[in-house]
């Protein structure tokens, strides 16, 4: 399909393809053709690698950079922390755990004492919990997609374990994890924010969410309210048209790139407040900072200052 657009259509660029097996099938084709990958909808860390692809640009924080993150937070607020890791068994999950062992350092054999995988194709992650519940830890760093998440969430209830849960960002929606799993199992949990969620409380009259309602009514009045995507989705297209007004009338595939590569400073709408867009010719990672957040209630509650793990990654 993606060659049927190049050739056939000749379009400009392709924008937010989604997931991380489709976009590393068509990378090397749309470098080789020269065609922007522009702002992808994955997180993995091999979209700012703009040596390697100088035609690929992700767009959320990678996710390098949000396990470093964690690791640092566990370090400094964890007395002898035994960490158990669940993760997805593909590339995905392994982009979250290579982060995590780097931000652990050296230490990182000895600081996870269990680490357990599963398939998408499996039914449950029940017996991976019961597995790291046994291995004595009390840290639990879970990567997971939002069906083995809200499971994760369960089980750990069900089976009295109650570690310090990091829960990766891919899973924190309120509506499709949270809720789910039970609001009292999910109570304490960690995770990293970068976008507001449009089913907290707290955002009801924020002028972020109130113009992204009345546009969602407008332009996609079938359009889920609850659903967190959509202000992601408008957040990310926000700065396509940035982007797009700064190529003026010089719309060439390598005047998008350029300008896709020069970002400066940009608050995005639906993006939490002081975390900024910023791209240079040698930074393709967009946004790369976050704020933690615990669970409380029924919704997540932002608490520190916004972190940041500024080119980790290159």
């Amino acid at each position: 399909m993606v060659r049927k657009l190049v050739e056939e259509d000749n379009v400009l660029f392709v924008f937010q393809t989604l997931g991380t097996p489709p976009n590393t099938a068509i990378q090397k084709y749309l470098n080789g053709k020269k065609v922007p990958q522009l702002f992808v909808a994955t997180g993995a860390s091999k979209w700012g690698h703009y040596k390697d692809n100088p035609w690929t640009m992700g767009f959320q924080p990678d996710y390098v950079t949000e396990s470093i993150i964690y690791a640092k937070h566990i370090l400094a607020n964890v007395k002898d922390p035994k960490i158990g890791v669940l993760m997805q068994n593909d590339d995905y999950g392994k982009d979250y755990y290579n982060g995590f062992r780097q931000g652990l350092g050296p230490d990182a054999d000895k600081l996870i004492v269990s680490h357990v995988t599963y398939e998408v194709t499996d039914p449950t992650v029940d017996s991976q919990m019961i597995q790291l519940k046994n291995s004595g830890a009390n840290v639990f760093f879970n990567i997971t997609t939002p069906k083995f998440a809200a499971q994760a969430i369960k089980k750990a209830a069900e089976i009295g374990w109650k570690p310090a849960h990091y829960l990766n960002n891919v899973s924190s929606s309120v509506a499709t994890v949270m809720k789910p799993a039970g609001f009292e199992n999910g109570q304490g949990i960690m995770t990293a924010l970068y976008l507001k969620d449009p089913t907290d409380p707290q955002y009801a009259n924020d002028k972020d969410f109130l113009e992204w309602k009345a546009f969602m009514q407008k332009y996609y009045p079938n359009g889920n309210l609850l659903d967190g995507n959509n202000g992601y989705a408008y957040a990310v297209a926000n700065l396509l048209q940035t982007v797009l007004k700064q190529c003026g009338d010089d719309l060439t595939r390598a005047n998008v790139m350029k300008q896709a590569a020069n970002v400066k400073n940009l608050q995005l709408p639906m993006v939490t407040e002081g975390i900024k867009v910023n791209t240079s010719p040698t930074d393709f990672y967009p946004i790369q900072s976050v704020r933690l957040a615990r669970f409380k209630g029924e919704t997540w509650e932002l608490f520190g200052e916004v972190l940041s793990n500024e080119s980790s990654t290159q």
